[in-house]
């Protein structure tokens, strides 16, 4: 009974140390933090309640009040705004990935190595994450302005709300190619399916992806957790091996 007793009590003593952290993370890394969260909780006890969207709309859902206490952006812009306007907990603001634009088909051959196919193909449309509110999106803006095609495409964008909505247009057909997260379309080394494009850095601004814990998330030992958590070998490991670079 005593070591019975004892068992419950250290039982009790966990669950009493593990705490939830509400987290706002960017839908190009849905993928990745799936696998991260698991493991989080596997490894610390704590659960990361995940929600997924573009940036720009967890920023104004944030300023609204909403309960979020750890944000995972797409950008380095957002954070540092929020910080600016002391929505944050001062100095926990960090990159924990910085990410790669693809453009992608889930038609085998359609997309070519050098992604002249947006020059020379005959598609009648082209996906891109609206650059507004997504940082990929506005990527692929200017991606399209640096390779002197923007105008010859205007007629045939479509834009997704976020880039996973982007991402479903072209996976269904609905749209023959788009401009993607390569960490949607790529696992180890390889695009998944379809055929791609990983585009070159050198055609847009850096997509670097910053997190922060946000001032709801102060006293909460999950929400520092967590961020120590994203800088650890093994999440650094799930996010490599989903494109990003660190």
């Amino acid at each position: 009974m005593k070591q019975l007793a004892g068992l419950l009590a250290l039982i009790a003593c966990h669950a009493a140390q593990a705490d939830e952290v509400q987290v706002a993370v960017a839908a190009n890394f849905t993928a990745p933090m799936q696998k991260i969260a698991a493991a989080f909780e596997q490894d610390t006890g704590h659960k990361a309640v995940l929600a997924f969207g573009a940036t720009g709309k967890f920023y104004a859902q944030i300023v609204n009040g909403a309960p979020f206490e750890v944000l995972l952006a797409a950008d380095d812009e957002t954070p540092a705004k929020l910080e600016a306007e002391h929505r944050t907990v001062p100095g926990t603001r960090f990159t924990y990935a910085t990410g790669k634009l693809a453009l992608w088909s889930a038609k085998d051959g359609y997309v070519d190595g050098q992604g002249q196919v947006l020059k020379t193909g005959d598609y009648a449309h082209l996906a891109i994450a609206n650059p507004k509110t997504a940082p990929y999106g506005a990527a692929a803006i200017g991606t399209l302005n640096k390779l002197g095609v923007h105008d010859r495409v205007q007629g045939k964008l479509v834009q997704g709300e976020n880039i996973a909505q982007t991402h479903q247009f072209v996976s269904t057909g609905n749209a023959p190619l788009g401009f993607v997260a390569l960490s949607q379309v790529y696992r180890d080394g390889r695009f998944t399916s379809g055929s791609g494009w990983i585009v070159p850095d050198n055609l847009h601004g850096p997509i670097r992806q910053d997190a922060v814990i946000l001032a709801k998330g102060g006293a909460n030992p999950a929400a520092k957790a967590l961020a120590g958590y994203l800088k650890s070998s093994k999440a650094r490991e799930i996010i490599r091996s989903y494109g990003y670079a660190l």
